[in-house]
């Protein structure tokens, strides 16, 4: 009877506590890949098929996530551009995997919609262990393989990316033959991988700086094998970064998984911009007129006795906390009831710029899916004809004429507008 008294709280105390918690609070993986939920890989196959455009916006944070799954974005990126345009820096260079997944972790709550993908920053998939490059030599010499063991660092990145940052894929940047290799790798263990080419960020030392590429027939040939390259390696979409339309139009017509442009052109399969970026783009001057009229006005009423008289010493920390407002409260930068169940009381909203973004943000995808974005006006990067012909001889002699025809379509439709 003892023994029985003794057992019975301890058994209720492990139910309770293994039932206290919900399953999806404590699961830190990838979402479920529930077609009616999140957007899948299959599902943007289908899109690519069917020709409709995929749409793609950068978040690193909780409310630009929640902005991007409002808007219906198809796929989130929390890009390593988080390093330039949240941390200050003047490269994507300097973030590291452990910011990013914070970044990552954000998004993850933010974003129950889209297709998340985290970028893998600079130095966390090029090298491995000495132990493991000793191995590589060896086993290398013996048997003439041992090109597995050199990107463990690689695959071990992308693990993290998808178990700690909560991501269902991941986007690494370059086609050099160890890129390449590395993106081999993380897709043979089983992670879903975007491939980037074109102008890479993180390549800026070799490139001489945010330098666009194809502008000739060598780097124009290289957009497209380095494209077919990652492809060939199990990649699901490239990114086509900061080249002339018809090079982007010849690599998507190349490939048969789906290309998103960033300053690429409106040939690809789908668009991407910073989300930091579109905003300023897109958003009204009112609207910035707004934004900053309305700290303005916070910061002449703090200031201001008759609204906010002072009581002794404003130096005094108690006078200090009575004049601070929470950024995103003040601007009204969310409309959701997580942010309704945060929000103080006493908090008084002199904007409601998050009703901006959101227009800001389904604007984009409606002229992204009517083909008016991007226009003349976003498409600024040019090749020009003398090498355009020889990139559509280069494609032919690569036994890819049908890249070859669209590219000789394009010419005749420029020729054709000049007249």
């Amino acid at each position: 009877m003892l023994f029985r008294t003794q057992r019975i709280p301890s058994l209720f105390t492990k139910i309770r506590c293994m039932s206290n918690i919900p399953e999806n609070s404590v699961y830190g993986g990838p979402k479920p890949q529930n077609p009616n939920q999140r957007v899948t890989l299959t599902h943007l196959r289908q899109k690519h098929k069917k020709g409709e455009p995929i749409t793609v916006v950068t978040a690193y944070d909780y409310p630009s996530a929640v902005h991007l799954d409002t808007a219906g974005i198809d796929v989130c990126l929390v890009g390593d551009s988080a390093a330039m345009v949240v941390h200050g820096h003047d490269t994507t260079l300097p973030i590291n995997l452990d910011e990013m997944l914070v970044h990552c972790r954000a998004v993850a709550r933010g974003a129950k919609t889209p297709l998340l993908v985290g970028d893998l920053p600079f130095g966390s998939y090029e090298s491995s262990s000495n132990q493991v490059r000793f191995m590589f030599g060896v086993v290398g010499f013996m048997f003439g393989d041992g090109g597995s063991f050199a990107y463990e660092q690689a695959v071990d990145t992308a693990v993290r990316i998808l178990k700690e940052g909560g991501m269902d894929a991941i986007k690494l940047e370059g086609g050099s033959p160890s890129r390449i290799t590395a993106a081999k790798a993380i897709v043979e263990a089983g992670i879903a991988v975007m491939g980037h080419v074109g102008l890479t960020p993180q390549a800026i030392s070799v490139l001489g700086g945010f330098r666009p590429q194809g502008k000739n027939v060598a780097s124009a040939v290289k957009v497209v094998e380095t494209a077919l390259a990652l492809q060939e390696v199990g990649c699901f979409s490239v990114v086509l970064e900061c080249v002339p339309p018809v090079v982007a139009a010849a690599a998507t017509s190349a490939l048969r998984i789906p290309t998103i442009g960033i300053g690429a052109g409106p040939f690809c399969s789908g668009q991407g911009v910073v989300y930091a970026y579109m905003i300023l783009v897109l958003i009204e001057p009112w609207a910035l007129t707004s934004l900053s009229g309305a700290i303005s006005s916070w910061v002449t009423g703090r200031l201001n006795i008759d609204q906010y008289p002072l009581r002794g010493n404003f130096t005094d920390p108690v006078e200090v906390f009575y004049k601070v407002l929470v950024y995103h409260d003040l601007l009204g930068m969310l409309q959701h009831p997580h942010h309704a169940k945060v929000t103080p009381k006493f908090c008084k909203q002199y904007a409601c710029v998050g009703d901006v973004i959101n227009k800001a943000l389904s604007d984009y995808k409606e002229e992204v899916m009517n083909g008016s974005f991007p226009g003349p006006a976003h498409t600024p990067y040019k090749i020009t004809d003398t090498e355009v012909n020889k990139f559509a001889n280069e494609l032919q002699k690569l036994g890819l004429d049908k890249a070859a025809a669209v590219v000789a379509e394009k010419i005749n439709t420029s020729s054709n507008s000049k007249d």
